[in-house]
């Protein structure tokens, strides 16, 4: 793909941010019909159930995975510099982030990511948990937290100044990765088969874990032909949200992909709900329901910045190209997810999600 003309047309840093909102425009619409949500995945599982929402989970997941690991393997993209992959990452932050944003997310009813598409369809309660979301996590990177979240972090950082290679750390072949992405997705789509899923979920499923890959070959391909360093990346949503709530606050910010993809996922969201006739307005039921998700959208913000990475970003961007940390802090949301479920009762759902 020749980027050059475009670059020059109209300049690198609206070229990152137009790559962010198209990669955000295929996620959100393909998270909006397919309901993908780690939460949901984690609720379903720590009650004892393998149905549809784990198994679009890992349809996502698995999707994800074989896409950057098979263009990876052909040479359509290279990962080793990507951002979560060049710089140290912390075993510390992935365990202690990502019980928090595991317990943060079930309090709140949906992960960033899902909070980001169901504000897009007129969730008013996901509209004031992200918005408390996106402070926190500034506050965290920047502000009052950030010297409590570097404490935690610099407890335990990998080695070599870089982040670790699982594939390489075990010696696999990068291959490995490809096949290891084949043989969840054959799990994801057994249990798929089980349960019933249509075969429009299943495609929608997927189309998120794509859009993970498509973010990785957009903003290589661009780093291939800028003349500043570009960064390498794809979906995430925590610190996207925070750059992107002082886009709007500071004139002295640039464009960038984050600043292009959580509007692409606005845009992609709210145009999916509308086409399926699915927009409609919803608030908080109560003093309660709305307590537990302003402190769950609390924990996310400092959990996803602590680990390195949302639901999103450390568990389907970050799982793809096989960072330690990522998978530490993925697996970490899961048992944070289910204990913090476990602790409330496994309590049924009032409203959908």
């Amino acid at each position: 793909m020749d980027l050059v003309p475009l670059v020059e047309r109209i300049g690198e840093n609206p070229t990152a941010a137009l790559f962010g909102l198209i990669t955000g425009i295929l996620f959100g619409v393909a998270a909006q019909r397919s309901r993908f949500c780690l939460r949901a995945a984690t609720v379903e599982f720590a009650r004892g159930r393998m149905e549809d929402k784990v198994a679009v989970w890992l349809l996502t997941f698995s999707t994800a995975v074989v896409w950057v690991q098979g263009a990876q393997w052909i040479g359509l993209i290279d990962t080793t510099e990507a951002r979560m992959m060049a710089v140290p990452g912390s075993w510390s932050g992935a365990v202690v982030g990502g019980l928090i944003f595991g317990a943060g997310m079930v309090l709140a009813r949906g992960c960033s990511g899902r909070l980001l598409v169901l504000a897009a369809t007129g969730n008013m309660r996901s509209i004031v948990s992200g918005l408390i979301f996106a402070v926190v996590a500034q506050m965290s990177l920047t502000g009052w937290l950030a010297p409590l979240r570097n404490y935690i972090a610099s407890l335990w950082i990998t080695s070599g100044g870089r982040n670790m290679d699982l594939l390489a750390a075990v010696h696999l072949p990068q291959e490995a990765g490809l096949i290891i992405g084949l043989l969840i997705a054959l799990l994801a789509l057994e249990l798929s088969r089980r349960n019933r899923i249509g075969f429009s979920r299943l495609v929608f499923a997927s189309g998120v874990g794509f859009a993970a890959a498509v973010g990785y070959w957009l903003t290589f391909s661009l780093a291939q032909v800028a003349f500043e360093p570009v960064q390498i990346e794809s979906l995430t949503f925590t610190g996207p949200s925070a750059n992107t709530l002082m886009f709007f606050l500071d004139r002295t910010s640039v464009l960038e992909f984050d600043i292009g993809l959580v509007p692409g996922v606005v845009v992609g969201s709210f145009l999916s709900a509308v086409l399926a006739k699915e927009f409609q307005f919803q608030a908080f039921e109560g003093a309660g329901p709305m307590r537990r998700a302003m402190i769950g959208a609390v924990l996310m913000g400092f959990g996803g910045m602590l680990a390195g990475g949302c639901a999103i970003g450390a568990g389907v961007s970050g799982g793809s190209i096989f960072a330690g940390t990522a998978w530490l802090a993925l697996f970490c949301m899961w048992i944070g997810g289910m204990a913090m479920d476990m602790a409330l009762g496994g309590r049924r759902e009032t409203a959908p999600i």
